[in-house]
């Protein structure tokens, strides 16, 4: 019995402390949400993960395919608070969820919405769905309902919802999504824009589309399903200590035989000019070049090996990128003079290696330049339009494909 009580005890104060510090980042916002994470006992819904971890503000992998790929988690806290509040979601609302997981996020749902409200949580895999349910029913949880099926399909037996929210990412909006959630209601998805680009955004029904109300930095585990979101790993060195991740749609730009010993060649380092405060968020840099480079951006992970042979990636875990045949090019920074305020800065810079490494890494440079000088420092709005929309990226607006519902990115 003793023991007992003393890890009860902990969970508690494990959960407390927890909530306490999403508030102090900015994450939890309101009364509903903290509530939600002081309530939930998340040891319910992550058996055999010891209490600390399953309190930390980490993201927590619960299942891999056969590759040894990840396919599902227990998302990031930190995030999945920022998503609560991007929801908005009231007592008493009928909310649908794409991407059961554990069962955690239903969860905290479930309590938000409390006992006249209903959730349904999707799921493609029944393994999950199944430990959902169990999870579910061990914390206690009587409002939601969990459901094997596609997730971008929706739930139609349980329509109209008030609002609508993925715990996976997506390339494009679910036409089921919009015809099953509310006129008055709300959407939040995790949206993979162009290559790595990535911002989990909350949408609302204007006068002639859907219109962002929010937009964060976020990245998520790909939607399986019939629009699924397939990514993979591609090495750039034979020890397979620097390797790039390529998405659906830079396959045909990716030669892995052409790029494999890349690095090993001469290099190119491109300056920019363009400083930003230590501590700053890269996020905007990042998303103008996800959409301006003709190959988009890709997510270039280092090791510490790699880099004690040379190679000089933005952070520890390495660097944005992008390739053109054999050719790559990725960002780094070095110390730049402090700021009007006193402040340290970093200078942007790209290193460029293969044949056509140096001209890739000036492309990229110049592009930076351009951000700094036309839209740094200006709002986002993303939308998905009712009627054809024109590019014009010379003023920050640009419409990308998709086989439904294209996004329209505006830089405002």
């Amino acid at each position: 019995m003793t023991t007992l009580s003393n890890e009860t005890g902990s969970a508690e104060q494990l959960r407390d402390s927890l909530a306490d510090r999403l508030l102090d980042q900015g994450a939890i916002r309101t009364d509903a949400v903290e509530a939600a994470f002081r309530a939930v006992a998340r040891e319910h819904f992550l058996p055999g993960v010891p209490l600390e971890a399953a309190y930390a503000d980490n993201p927590t992998y619960t299942k891999a395919d056969g590759s040894g790929t990840q396919i599902s988690a227990a998302s990031q806290p930190a995030i999945v608070a920022l998503m609560l509040e991007q929801l908005a979601a009231q007592p008493g609302e009928r909310i649908f969820e794409a991407g059961a997981g554990t069962g955690v996020n239903a969860a905290y749902l479930g309590h938000i919405v409390g006992a006249g409200g209903h959730v349904v949580t999707v799921d493609v895999d029944e393994d999950l769905v199944d430990s959902a349910r169990k999870h579910l029913a061990d914390a206690g949880v009587g409002n939601v309902e969990a459901v094997l099926g596609d997730g971008a399909v929706g739930h139609a037996a349980g329509a109209p919802y008030s609002r609508v929210i993925a715990t996976v990412g997506a390339s494009e909006m679910p036409t089921a999504w919009l015809r099953q959630v509310e006129p008055s209601g709300r959407i939040v998805l995790p949206l993979r824009l162009r290559g790595a680009a990535s911002r989990t955004i909350a949408f609302e029904r204007g006068a002639g589309g859907w219109v962002s109300v929010d937009d964060q930095l976020a990245v998520f585990m790909p939607l399986r399903g019939s629009m699924d979101d397939a990514r993979r790993t591609v090495a750039l060195t034979r020890e397979g200590d620097v390797t790039l991740q390529v998405h659906k749609d830079q396959h045909g730009a990716v030669d892995g035989e052409a790029l494999l010993g890349v690095l090993d060649g001469g290099r190119h380092e491109a300056w920019t000019g363009v400083t930003i405060p230590a501590g700053t968020t890269y996020e905007y840099q990042d998303l103008w070049l996800a959409l301006t480079l003709p190959n988009s951006l890709m997510r270039m992970s280092v090791t510490g090996t790699a880099r004690e042979r040379g190679v000089h990636p933005m952070f520890g875990w390495g660097a944005m990128a992008t390739v053109d045949a054999g050719s790559l090019a990725y960002l780094t920074l070095r110390p730049g003079e402090p700021d009007d305020q006193g402040r340290r800065t970093y200078e942007t810079g790209v290193i460029g290696h293969g044949p056509a490494g140096a001209a890739l890494a000036d492309l990229v440079a110049e592009e930076i330049r351009a951000w700094d000088a036309g839209f740094r420092g200006r709002t986002l709005r993303f939308e998905l339009p009712d009627a054809p929309a024109d590019s014009a990226p010379e003023s920050g607006r640009f419409v990308l494909a998709r086989p439904h519902h294209p996004i329209t990115v505006v830089w405002e």
